[in-house]
């Protein structure tokens, strides 16, 4: 093919793709709907996780205390000397699991903020709760995932990566990895017993911000169509159900990457991301799903 020809074919080809990733994400966001600032004065926000109700729970490690936002969207401390808690997750319990870095815990805490020990030494990041009380831990400083059983019981399922964010398929038969030194997500099979298996690279390849040698991948959710949204220093990233890309979501804020992401309000329909000391929401044409609730 001629070198004219080859470039225009090229250039074609690009413009197709992007075209296509528009139309995906136009079945995602609304017109004239942009991120809107919903809390600010933090040192650094992480781990947004929403109960029953739609309530969206967020840390703010450096300060150790996890703040609360209202149906109404008014923002209260719910709980303070957290220990560092990072990952946050509510289970079918009603109660919220958090990674506390500061003291190498999982825990829980009930709805007055009062903290019971589910697991001890491991260094976390990130948890997802499944239905059935299982949880699994990211602990990204020795490359290990951890498994803890109903019974909380712990015991690790996998090593050799860098892994971040955690998250389960709705129907809590996938579970899906970050990794700070991939540009792809991984995705594990769960066994009967909670182990993982056929460990693969499913999401991907992700979008790189210009002079990053990583992504940044971090927290990630999943909405009821199966779209994955993984925040990453380029934005919010989306995936359709067979793990291609559907675009990129522009960050509410340019200079700060964002940590975590989660759907929360009555209806599920609201994003709302951390970014450094920042929360945003912005409504949306999708839904989330509630990962404590049993699959269908």
């Amino acid at each position: 093919m001629p070198v004219k020809l080859c470039c225009a074919f090229i250039v074609m080809l690009v413009v197709q793709i992007a075209q296509a990733q528009d139309l995906a994400l136009n079945t995602v966001l609304i017109e004239g709907k942009d991120w809107e600032l919903v809390s600010e004065g933090h040192k650094f926000t992480e781990g947004p996780a929403v109960n029953a109700q739609g309530e969206v729970f967020f840390t703010d490690i450096p300060e150790s205390k996890i703040f609360k936002i209202g149906l109404d969207g008014k923002v209260s401390l719910f709980c303070e000397h957290t220990e560092k808690t990072n990952g946050l997750m509510f289970g079918s319990d009603g109660k919220l699991y958090g990674c506390q870095s500061g003291t190498r815990r999982i825990v829980a805490f009930d709805s007055t903020a009062k903290a019971e020990t589910v697991a001890d030494d491991i260094d976390s990041n990130d948890l997802v709760v499944a239905a059935d009380g299982g949880i699994y831990v990211t602990d990204p400083k020795h490359g290990q995932l951890w498994y803890i059983n109903p019974k909380r019981e712990k015991r690790l399922v996998a090593e050799g990566l860098k892994p971040n964010g955690v998250i389960l398929w709705a129907d809590q038969g996938t579970l899906v990895v970050t990794d700070a030194q991939e540009p792809t997500l991984w995705t594990y099979r769960i066994e009967v017993d909670g182990s993982v298996a056929q460990k693969d690279r499913y999401y991907g390849p992700l979008r790189m911000v210009l002079g990053q040698s990583s992504t940044g991948s971090d927290g990630m959710t999943i909405d009821s169509v199966g779209r994955l949204y993984v925040a990453t220093r380029a934005g919010l990233q989306m995936f359709d159900p067979i793990g291609r890309m559907g675009g990129v979501i522009h960050k509410p804020a340019a200079d700060r990457p964002l940590s975590n992401v989660c759907f929360g309000g009555p209806k599920l329909d609201t994003l709302y991301v951390t970014a450094g000391d920042k929360v945003f929401k912005r409504l949306t044409q999708a839904t989330g799903v509630v990962y404590f609730a049993k699959p269908k």
